[in-house]
């Protein structure tokens, strides 16, 4: 009974803790660039031409801000426990077979959009992220194929989509919340890449975090969504950034995400299966 008047109480979670996590996360990012900045300029770099080491300590502390809101609002505010995020271990064929589809959906109409708009150049990183720098395109790849995917499924699809799911919405006789919901995360998740993609790429990506959003809703878990959000990051740093490795190469920086991935998370979903 206890468990099921805590979930009826999640039930009843009022839906603007969505948009004041978004607002929480934004304002801890700002704040936190400032810090950067202020740090950077006492050691003689300049705002307008940061250095590797500022651009990626605001990547990820961006990121970090975000998880920092979610986490705020489940412990202290008590919105949703811990099983609600979706670490959830599920079989690997249903796993393997949501991210296929999902990744084929979103290959699909990305290269339709690019058709139809004659959009020629690709989805890069924003430069000064020392890519070309063996010691910081480490810190970069790590951000970009490890950290992000973490950080935002957490905070977008495990969070925020985990909130707002639960709206009471029908549409022809059939409960809509869920898509609807989907939908709102995905422009937020294209909007939350105005700083970091170009303004071209912004409705493609707004498309991966709506089938994302499918993605775990269907499965009932984050791990298909953080391991596609990593083998399209991984993909994307080591053609689009024309950094000249080989497949060996590609293929050890998705091995090695997707492991790191697994080691930090895994545990999560054993705590969420034993409570």
């Amino acid at each position: 009974m206890a468990t099921n008047a805590a979930e009826d109480e999640r039930e009843r979670t009022p839906y603007w803790v969505a948009l004041a996590a978004v607002l929480f996360g934004f304002a801890g990012a700002i704040f936190f660039q400032v810090i950067v900045q202020l740090i950077g300029n006492a050691s003689g770099s300049s705002a307008l031409h940061p250095t590797p080491a500022m651009n990626d300590a605001d990547n990820y502390l961006l990121d970090l801000s975000f998880v920092g809101s979610a986490l705020y609002f489940t412990t202290v505010r008590g919105v949703m426990g811990r099983a609600d995020f979706g670490y959830r271990r599920i079989p690997w064929r249903t796993g393997l077979s949501a991210l296929l589809a999902a990744g084929f959906a979103y290959y699909v109409v990305t290269l339709v959009y690019a058709a139809i708009f004659s959009v020629h150049s690709t989805d890069k990183l924003p430069g000064g992220l020392g890519l070309h720098h063996a010691g910081w395109a480490v810190v970069a790849a790590v951000f970009v194929c490890a950290v992000a995917p973490m950080a935002e499924e957490f905070f977008f699809r495990g969070f925020l989509f985990g909130t707002l799911r639960r709206m009471r919405v029908t549409v022809g006789g059939h409960e809509a919340g869920p898509w609807i919901a989907a939908a709102i995360v995905g422009v937020l998740f294209g909007l939350a890449h105005f700083d970091s993609a170009q303004p071209e790429f912004l409705i493609p990506l707004g498309f991966l975090g709506f089938v994302l959003c499918i993605v775990r809703w269907k499965t009932g878990s984050l791990y298909p969504c953080m391991a596609l959000h990593s083998l399209n990051n991984s993909v994307a740093l080591a053609v689009n950034e024309h950094l000249g490795w080989g497949a060996g190469d590609i293929v050890a920086l998705i091995v090695g995400s997707l492991a790191l991935i697994a080691l930090v998370t895994w545990p999560l979903s054993r705590r969420v299966t034993d409570a």
